[in-house]
């Protein structure tokens, strides 16, 4: 029988080792009368589970460099930086959810570096020095494709071993997918978590 954790109040939940906030909590109800999240920042999105149980099966060396685009609310920057005690960035376009990242964060007792910037401004030498990249939900307009294939391609000229992409199975991922397996040595998976819910997805790893 697994152990029962009590959660210390409402609106707060576990998943992967981590604490998370609903939108009902208290504090998220608070910042969202502040802050105003565009680019879908306004929620957690489900895929970040599937890229934590992926972790948690294939982990990073503890103490790893890593970096997470388009990071949202940061639980996937979170469960890296408590579960392999990695020094993690999280990079975002949207000023207004770094207050979502720290309160989770905090909530969780680790420090996420964060860094406001679009996919693009991030150079070869910067991704480089990231011995992961990682990113959850961030391949669903069209015109992102471009820009996430091109960064993928200067994280790997700049030295990083490791990218892996979760997402519920867009059309839109699945062409990133595509246009990855064309020239660097690329796995796709279907895959599924299991906390705090049943979720189903794929997860893209591209190596150099």
């Amino acid at each position: 029988m697994p152990e029962l954790t009590r959660m210390p109040e409402a609106n707060v939940y576990q998943a992967y080792g981590i604490y998370l906030l609903r939108r009902q909590h208290r504090l998220i109800r608070r910042l969202m009368r502040v802050y105003e999240p565009t680019v879908h920042g306004h929620k957690l999105w489900r895929a970040s589970f599937l890229l934590m149980d992926y972790l948690q099966s294939n982990p990073p060396a503890k103490g790893s460099k890593i970096m997470e685009i388009g990071c949202g609310w940061g639980s996937a920057s979170v469960f890296c930086a408590q579960r392999f005690g990695a020094d993690v960035t999280g990079v975002d376009a949207d000023r207004d959810i770094f207050p979502f990242l720290d309160v989770i964060a905090a909530l969780n007792s680790v420090k996420i570096r964060p860094q406001r910037t679009h996919y693009e401004k991030l150079t070869a030498r910067y991704l480089g020095d990231q011995e992961l990249i990682i990113g959850s939900d961030i391949c669903f307009w069209d015109n992102l494709i471009k820009p996430v294939r091109n960064l993928i391609a200067r994280a790997l000229r700049g030295g990083t071993k490791r990218i892996v992409i979760a997402d519920p199975g867009r059309p839109t991922f699945y062409e990133l997918a595509d246009l990855c397996a064309k020239r660097w040595d690329v796995t796709l998976k279907e895959w599924y978590a299991v906390e705090p819910g049943r979720t189903t997805g794929e997860v893209l790893e591209v190596r150099g």
